[in-house]
């Protein structure tokens, strides 16, 4: 039996150079492109099927780009549609699914006023029509960005305790999974949330830490993003900012951090940008 070919790690991540601790654009002129907002992205476990939002004078959908033979596919759209936007993309364990959010309506093919989680699974080379991830998770507010345990729990946002649909107060939730199925949404403590915003969280597979936007007090822009780690006694510690070389006067959210831990991606100035993921141990060793 001939053996699979292991794939030059020179080619991982779009072939580009790794970047040190200064944050950097992703993937300039291919990814990152002028008159174009990219957001939301998220690599497969290889290094070789990047997913990402892009949105066009308001208009959101998600593209994709795949090493084949040694060579970056030009990005496709994947999940487009003219009633509605998809944005937020983000893969299960298995890379089964996709999961994003959507103002896709339940019944049909017309659009809502607020954001679900979805997701679409794979069927041999295709992928299925939207799913939507059940009342546990949705509801008639706004859902934002999910990430995932190793186990399959899902963190994300909802702005569920505002007191209309279009507030602006979101908290950050997280919902085991049993037998398939999501559990009822748990919010996270005070440590986390707070009266503000608090949105697009990326959890550690294995819960050391988690990574969100937050728009507070103190802040240096728009929205920057905060970092609390897992305590000894499986609290999670008082949230702290990113920092200097992450935030700025601009918005930075989405953040992901890709399987291997080597690299931290999130979104800022309308880019996406990557840095070292050594920041992260720089971040816990200087709290």
């Amino acid at each position: 039996m001939a053996c699979a070919q292991k794939t030059d790690e020179r080619l991982k991540y779009l072939a580009q150079k790794p970047p040190s601790l200064e944050a950097e654009v992703f993937a300039p002129g291919h990814i990152s492109r002028n008159q174009i907002s990219e957001f939301g992205s998220v690599f497969n476990k290889d290094g070789t099927a990047f997913y990402y939002g892009i949105d066009i004078d308001g208009r959101t959908e998600i593209k994709y780009t795949e090493l084949i033979k040694n060579k970056w596919s030009e990005p496709i759209t994947i999940l487009s549609h003219i009633n509605y936007g998809f944005n937020d993309p983000f893969l299960s364990n298995d890379e089964q699914r996709l999961y994003f959010i959507s103002q896709k309506a339940l019944e049909d093919n017309t659009s809502k006023q607020d954001h679900d989680i979805w997701y679409v699974k794979k069927i041999g080379e295709k992928w299925s029509e939207p799913i939507n991830a059940g009342t546990n998770i949705n509801t008639k507010y706004n859902e934002y960005y999910m990430s995932f345990t190793e186990k399959g729990s899902m963190y994300f946002s909802s702005n569920k305790k505002s007191e209309n649909e279009n507030g602006q107060s979101f908290d950050i939730y997280y919902a085991d999974i049993l037998n398939g199925e999501f559990q009822e949404a748990i919010r996270l403590g005070e440590s986390i949330n707070t009266n503000s915003y608090e949105a697009d969280v990326f959890v550690d597979p294995d819960e050391q830490y988690l990574i969100f936007c937050s728009i507070r007090p103190g802040g240096k822009g728009r929205g920057d993003l905060y970092i609390s780690f897992k305590d000894t006694d499986g609290s999670w510690t008082e949230a702290i900012t990113m920092g200097d070389k992450i935030n700025t006067k601009n918005h930075e959210l989405c953040p992901f951090v890709s399987k291997d831990g080597k690299y931290f991606f999130y979104t800022s100035n309308q880019d996406i940008y990557w840095i070292s993921a050594e920041i992260i141990d720089e971040l816990k060793q200087g709290r």
